[in-house]
């Protein structure tokens, strides 16, 4: 078969919207085009396909002319993660693999010139956008980003470290042959992700502030903004680094939801799963870094405090929408 097709995903702000991967091989003069309002880093994949097909002993076909399109043309896409999708579009369009076999799978995944695979951004986006969109199919993702997808209830995702790894379970084989043995780079993630009690700065820690504390515990319990003002070293940033302990425990939704925002900007740590974030930006931060913006759109710091806290330390209260200039030496939280 000349033509395949090999489903994957792109991000759009917080939504991962459905990307089909289209791979063409035909007679004429050797070349390889991508197509489909790609940007830099993805016209860049052409380079590293075609390094990670030849260094994993696979044949890439250089004989041919090679058209790759990313459906639908008029969504931007950015980012390494369809260099799976791609040399497995290349490798089923030239029979190495059964294209059949790619139905019902997404594939994302940044290669490197050895065939191995690299984490992406957003997949816990792409994971919650299939459990939102009630999409049955299975995810097949880097390490690192694998364990990330899984954390959505029901997801059906799968690890695979190096491209052999995917390439060794959708071969080609005659009916009455074996299946092939799983490799230990390929396996199916599940994970259940318990919320325990978290780790937070303790405000018992202070001593004294008896007014600061009662004042914390009233804007936590109303789910209020705070505005700390007073001269250096009178504790503002110490209470304020506490604020986030007195806020009661993440739901599963809220922690997906704050995750999801996390994954897109590059935050994300399992370690930190269900912590209420804080997030400190720095006072000479400019208004893109606090709001967001970009191209491509990346989350600001307002948008990674979500569910959780947003601390401007040493702030002017002129640049914060809704209040009225006040002293520089102040914390807003």
């Amino acid at each position: 078969m000349s033509l395949a097709l090999v489903q994957s995903r792109a991000l759009l702000g917080l939504d991962a919207a459905a990307v089909t991967v289209e791979v063409h091989l035909a007679n004429g003069l050797p070349s390889f085009t991508l197509v489909g309002l790609a940007d830099v880093e993805v016209k860049e994949a052409r380079e590293r396909v075609r390094s990670a097909i030849q260094n994993s002993a696979l044949e890439f076909p250089h004989n041919k002319r090679i058209t790759v399109n990313l459906a639908p043309a008029d969504l931007p896409k950015d980012s390494g993660r369809f260099d799976l999708p791609i040399a497995l579009g290349i490798l089923a369009a030239s029979g190495q693999i059964d294209a059949t076999k790619l139905i019902g799978y997404e594939f994302a995944g940044e290669l490197s010139l050895s065939g191995e695979l690299r984490a992406v951004r957003g997949a816990l986006a792409m994971s919650l956008a299939l459990h939102a969109g009630r999409v049955v199919t299975q995810l097949v993702l880097p390490p690192d980003s694998a364990e990330e997808a899984a954390l959505v209830p029901d997801a059906q995702v799968y690890r695979a470290q190096h491209l052999l790894d995917v390439v060794q379970h959708f071969l080609a084989r005659a009916p009455d042959a074996p299946p092939a043995e799983p490799t230990s780079g390929w396996a199916r993630v599940v994970s259940k992700p318990q919320i325990d009690e978290m780790q937070y700065l303790d405000l018992a820690d202070v001593k004294g502030q008896l007014g600061a504390k009662r004042a914390l515990e009233i804007a936590a319990a109303g789910g209020h903004s705070l505005l700390l003002m007073g001269p250096p070293g009178a504790g503002k940033s110490m209470l304020a680094h506490r604020f986030a302990g007195l806020l009661p425990p993440m739901t599963t939704d809220e922690a997906l939801q704050s995750a999801a925002i996390a994954s897109l900007g590059g935050r994300f740590s399992l370690k930190r799963w269900g912590q209420r974030p804080t997030c400190s930006p720095h006072h000479t931060a400019s208004a893109v870094a606090l709001v967001g913006g970009g191209s491509p759109p990346r989350p600001g710091e307002i948008s990674l405090a979500h569910h959780g806290v947003l601390f401007l330390d040493e702030s002017d209260c002129s640049r914060v929408p809704h209040w009225k200039p006040c002293a520089s030496r102040s914390s807003r939280v």
